[in-house]
């Protein structure tokens, strides 16, 4: 077992979600075995493998990403300052089409160290070569939901069926939700039989949904519907799952999302860089609609980095609705770790309570961003930073700690994908 002692703790649990307490948290393997203050038979009864004293800093449940692609890392900084539609079909599809199963490996370890100075334990990852992903990510003990991404045709379903039985078992990390790309890029057949294969599964699908208005509008014009229209004409919606982006958004499309329990996935840093729009979170969430948030890959953002993420979330709805009052940091923080986890299924691992997984991490207080401590929820929103990670525990064990990954050789991961990305720019040149 690990204690956590002499420490502030926000659980984001029970009806008082930001309440912060003193006491421990004691883990044993994988999960929560204790939260608050333990008496003097506990203590004298339990045997600890590490002790680590946390010194009134903050302990939270970890951030989850409910929206990227990790193996992007080789595209990072690549192809900037590009209109979407540009930036996909000339820039981006073409490197993607000379990665291998060992670039993908390298690609997503570079993203997961990055995840974890972020305090992200988790991703919900839309990409290829899924086996040398899964490998990345289990040898690093990084969690990780992937998701569907087919395209095209609908032969392809097949595969999205056969994935979704091998790696919903290949890991207690892994998990695989169906899930195609987006509607502009699959043909009418793929969707119905996404659709049908939801009910086959009674399963929840994810895709990315309304991130342009142009995409908006080329559904429209194709199918006279929005995506969101069509993907519940279609049955695609009927046990739930969610939307990337969903920045045209029209009220029926809120009203579909609100119907079938599914979630909308913002990603504002990516909305932004792209200038796709700005998500209206004021009408999201006065429909009720569950919220999570993603940074998108990281050739469209470029960092991975949560506290960004909810900044941008947070003022740009203000902005959006000329509001100081609209888009509550409160909110923000929640849909960044139970929204978020909540979105990709992970109901064990959203909030901090015995039985629950150890996915943890501490918040450094004693720096000047955090000084004084008025309201330390909202400050870690609107003044946070990756600084202030000093420890992220993902399924019980520490992988980041004081700057410093616990167990990796970050030289030989940095030189393996360099050198990668490299020779996927020049076999394109060539």
């Amino acid at each position: 077992m690990i204690r956590f002692k002499n420490a502030r703790i926000m659980t984001l649990a029970g009806d008082d979600p930001f309440k912060i307490t003193e006491g421990e948290v004691w883990t044993d393997g994988d999960k929560i075995a204790f939260i608050g203050v333990p008496t003097k038979e506990q203590l004298e009864s339990t045997k600890f493998e590490r002790e680590i004293c946390v010194m009134k800093n903050l302990l939270m449940p970890s951030f989850k990403n409910a929206h990227t692609h990790s193996a992007m890392t080789f595209l990072r900084s690549y192809a900037d300052d590009l209109p979407l539609q540009k930036w996909l079909f000339e820039k981006v599809f073409p490197l993607e089409a000379k990665l291998t199963g060992e670039d993908v490996y390298y690609f997503t370890k570079v993203a997961n160290l990055e995840y974890l100075t972020s305090g992200i334990t988790a991703s919900f990852d839309m990409y290829f070569e899924l086996d040398d992903y899964v490998k990345a990510c289990t040898e690093m003990g990084f969690r990780s939901v992937m998701c569907g991404s087919v395209s095209g045709e609908a032969g392809r379903i097949k595969e999205v069926e056969e994935n979704f039985l091998k790696y919903n078992e290949v890991s207690p990390l892994i998990g695989y939700r169906l899930g195609f790309h987006a509607e502009y890029t699959c043909d009418e057949k793929l969707l119905e039989a996404m659709g049908r294969l939801a009910e086959k599964y009674k399963a929840p699908v994810y895709t990315h949904n309304s991130e342009t208005e142009s995409e908006v509008e080329g559904c429209i014009n194709k199918y006279g519907k929005t995506p969101t229209a069509l993907f519940d004409s279609l049955g695609i919606y009927n046990f739930g799952g969610g939307g990337f982006h969903c920045v045209h958004m029209t009220e029926e499309d809120l009203d579909i999302f609100k119907k079938r329990g599914a979630y909308i996935v913002t990603n504002p840093g990516s909305n932004s860089k792209l200038a796709s729009g700005i998500a209206d979170i004021r009408a999201m969430k006065d429909k009720g609609i569950g919220l999570a948030i993603g940074t998108d890959g990281p050739a469209s953002n470029n960092a991975l980095d949560m506290f960004r993420e909810m900044y941008l979330m947070t003022v740009l709805g203000k902005l959006r609705e000329k509001d100081a009052a609209a888009c509550d940091a409160y909110d923000v923080l929640y849909a960044a770790t139970v929204g978020s986890a909540k979105a990709m299924g992970l109901d064990d691992c959203d909030t901090l309570e015995v039985g629950k997984q150890a996915d943890i991490i501490m918040i450094d207080l004693k720096q000047p961003n955090m000084q004084p401590m008025n309201n330390i929820p909202k400050n870690i929103v609107y003044s946070g930073s990756k600084s202030n990670v000093a420890l992220t525990m993902c399924a019980g064990k520490v992988l980041y700690e004081n700057g410093k990954f616990t167990d990796f050789d970050t030289d030989e991961i940095y030189k393996g994908a360099q050198e990668r990305a490299v020779r996927i720019q020049n076999e394109v040149k060539n």
